[in-house]
């Protein structure tokens, strides 16, 4: 395979590592990329979903104790049934409205336009976000919420379907304005990305399978290999982060990023159509 070819994989799959868990969304900065290194046919579209899995490889490598202790426990444990089903429970809405109205979504809503504005809009909430008085934290721990706290996020998780909104970004930010600790809506986000990034590759793996080759293998394991190492540096480094800062920095950047994505269509650089 060309060489080439595996460079822009590589660093596809570094740019979807570092930005999949931080609320910039990296559908966005995967379709720039993209067009910038002209790779953005409909098969690297699949490679894009696809290497997701990559980053979901860094979650669970990062928050095994977590998820291994969990799996052991659960037939004795209640807390540990909970929390699982807290998972599940945030997950359906997305498979749900996913299904009904994906096409629609990709079809009407993929424009400059419209990510721009979403990138915006998201830096504008984080902003207001971070300014919650601190007596609003009612959930300190995954482990504290509740199976309606838990569908509170999963339907604010579904905002991701919005081109540029970040499914990080949604579930973050939305769970600390539900009441949930900075640390309790990152950790929950983690582990809310297991099933929904894993269920969505799956499901564009399968359902573009007629695009793809054998031959296409070396493409899709570079990818997901830079995305598994860059993603696992940039959860460890979130978690450190988010001990002792907030999320403002992130906010003027979306601001910044959403100028850019206008700029980009504007001038013809990058191309946005489906």
């Amino acid at each position: 395979m060309d060489i080439v070819l595996l460079a822009k994989a590589a660093i596809m799959g570094i740019v979807e590592g570092l930005t999949e868990f931080l609320p910039i969304s990296s559908t966005g900065h995967l379709i720039l990329a993209g067009s910038l290194l002209g790779f953005d046919d409909d098969k690297a579209k699949v490679f894009d979903i696809a290497i997701q899995t990559g980053a979901i490889f860094a979650v669970v490598l990062v928050f095994w104790h977590k998820i291994h202790s969990t799996i052991v426990a659960l037939p004795r444990q209640p807390k540990a049934r909970r929390f699982v089903l807290n998972v599940l429970i945030a997950f359906l809405p997305a498979v749900v409205l996913g299904l009904l109205f994906g096409k629609a979504i990709k079809a009407h809503l993929f424009t400059p336009t419209v990510v721009a504005s979403t990138f915006i809009l998201g830096g504008f909430i984080i902003l207001w976000a971070e300014r919650r008085p601190p007596g609003s934290v009612r959930i300190e721990n995954v482990d504290d919420m509740t199976p309606w706290d838990a569908l509170k996020v999963g339907l604010v998780q579904c905002f991701a379907m919005i081109p540029g909104t970040s499914r990080s970004g949604a579930t973050i930010i939305g769970g600390m304005l539900l009441g949930l600790s900075r640390k309790a809506a990152t950790d929950f986000s983690f582990f809310l990305a297991i099933p929904t990034l894993i269920g969505a590759g799956a499901y564009s793996l399968y359902k573009e399978r007629a695009l793809l080759s054998v031959a296409d293998i070396p493409l899709f394991a570079v990818g997901l290999v830079f995305s598994f190492l860059s993603a696992w540096l940039c959860v460890r480094w979130l978690l450190r982060y988010i001990s002792t800062h907030d999320f403002v920095p992130f906010a003027w950047y979306r601001i910044a990023f959403g100028i850019v994505v206008l700029a980009t269509a504007w001038s013809g650089v990058v191309t946005w159509a489906d």
